[in-house]
């Protein structure tokens, strides 16, 4: 059954309400973005991203709210990038990609659902030499984050920043849910180790 929440965003985006249109794409393009990038790279993402849109708005109206909405906005975005670019679908293979500063353990994550069993150091102090630390661990991370491979980046966003389920990961990427673990946890420990190589150097 379709929320409350996006029924009523569904209704004001008919209506032709232009402030609820420009709600659904700030609320919604950074994962479009990230399920376009991880099937046709960077080159083609904000392409397919349009694409996806444009798809979105002459769809809308035969919407029957089977899935919620943001499934259907990144089956859509998926859909356009295969359709476009099908010859770029590829898989990782399960064992490239070694972490960086050494590799770490299995023992930092859980085994039941891939998130951290011991967290980073997080910094709360509001000195002027702990906030020039936060900004450059903030470098370091962006830097790791860009040094990722593309499904391991659009993985990570996925379902850390998107909350979307390992299922939803495979049906839209079209990869295998030991892949998604894989590519996932890979990811995880690059960043962990970043954050632990800084609490350590105070260097990237």
């Amino acid at each position: 059954m379709l929320a409350k929440d996006d029924a009523q965003l569904i209704e004001r985006l008919l209506a032709g309400e232009q402030l609820a249109y420009k709600q659904l794409v700030s609320t919604y393009q950074s994962a479009m973005r990230a399920v376009a990038y991880a099937i046709v790279g960077n080159r083609h993402a904000d392409e397919v991203v349009q694409d996806a849109w444009l798809s979105v708005v002459r769809s809308l109206a035969k919407f029957e709210g089977r899935s919620s909405l943001k499934t259907w906005l990144l089956t859509i975005t998926a859909n356009a990038a295969k359709g476009r670019y099908r010859q770029n679908r590829r898989e990782v293979l399960l064992d490239d990609l070694p972490a960086p500063h050494g590799t770490l353990g299995d023992e930092r994550f859980s085994h039941e659902d891939g998130h951290w069993l011991v967290a980073p150091y997080a910094w709360h102090q509001d000195s002027p030499e702990a906030l020039l630390s936060q900004e450059q661990l903030r470098q370091c991370l962006e830097h790791t984050l860009l040094s990722l491979s593309e499904l391991q980046s659009s993985v990570l966003l996925l379902r850390e920043r998107q909350g979307l389920e390992m299922e939803e990961i495979c049906n839209l990427l079209h990869i295998s849910l030991s892949n998604v673990r894989v590519l996932l946890h890979r990811a995880r420990l690059k960043v962990f180790a970043t954050v632990e190589h800084f609490e350590e150097t105070g260097e990237c």
